[in-house]
């Protein structure tokens, strides 16, 4: 049984090594899990008798940035449009979200791959389908309320497959419309990156721990893949940030 590497804050390790220093994981292809949970607010008899409000639900995004050599987004994608006249941006490009959930995006690929009804076996299957017919990055949608066990979003990754020109993925996490809705990072629990190898084995884990830091901070640059020479590394960040939106922070990776 192959011990995993619960990572530290600013720790780096070599992703096909376990913590022997033995090369032994796969990773043609990489599941890079992300979980949390909604701390429950603790609240008085009389406020539970005369609250007429619902909370509203936690939504967190999962988010990855392909960098290059730079340290830059080079692609942007496109603006595509419904047929209600709705339109998104940022689709087919570098960023990896819940727009644009392949890269690369092919052409007969919708900026929606999963309705929010689908069960999980229909996404399974979609995403099996997907990386089937060559794409190496699949987001594999989007959890609304971080309910339920095990990781609560997915974005697997083809690592030994993609090309030179993306030198490092950056991964973040968001909380939808979390200035609004008055919730952060200092309202959730046990929040976790991890990483498994093609054949479901875990390599290593990193955990937030509870923070006074976090509290106002909505979004979250949780860790990176690189290249380093011939290998892949994988960086543990926790770095909070006070946006509830990714687009300031891919604002500061943008090509000048």
């Amino acid at each position: 049984m192959q011990e995993v590497i619960n990572l530290s804050k600013g720790q780096t390790i070599d992703l096909r090594k376990n913590s022997k220093g033995e090369s032994v994981y796969d990773l043609s292809k990489v599941t890079v899990g992300l979980g949390w949970d909604v701390r429950e607010e603790k609240k008085g008899f009389f406020e539970k008798i005369f609250s007429n409000t619902k909370e509203a639900d936690f939504d967190l995004d999962a988010i990855a940035f392909l960098l290059d050599k730079d340290g830059k987004v080079a692609n942007l994608g496109r603006d595509i449009a419904f047929s209600n006249g709705n339109k998104v941006g940022l689709h087919g490009g570098d960023v990896i979200f819940f727009n644009s959930m392949t890269y690369p995006s092919g052409s007969g690929t919708s900026a929606m791959l999963y309705p929010s009804y689908a069960s999980k076996s229909v996404m399974q299957q979609k995403v099996n389908e997907l990386l089937a017919k060559g794409e190496l990055i699949v987001h594999t949608g989007d959890n609304l309320t971080g309910e339920g066990e095990g990781d609560d979003e997915q974005i697997i990754v083809k690592l030994e497959s993609l090309p030179e020109k993306i030198d490092k993925i950056l991964f973040l996490v968001c909380i939808y419309q979390g200035q609004q809705r008055n919730q952060h990072f200092g309202m959730v629990d046990n929040a976790f990156i991890r990483a498994c190898d093609a054949k479901g084995k875990e390599i290593a884990k990193f955990s937030l721990s509870n923070s006074s830091e976090f509290n106002g901070m909505r979004s979250m640059l949780f860790g990176e893949m690189y290249r380093h020479e011939s290998q892949w590394k994988f960086r543990a960040l926790g770095n909070p940030e006070p946006n509830d939106s990714f687009v300031p922070i891919l604002k500061r990776y943008l090509k000048q």
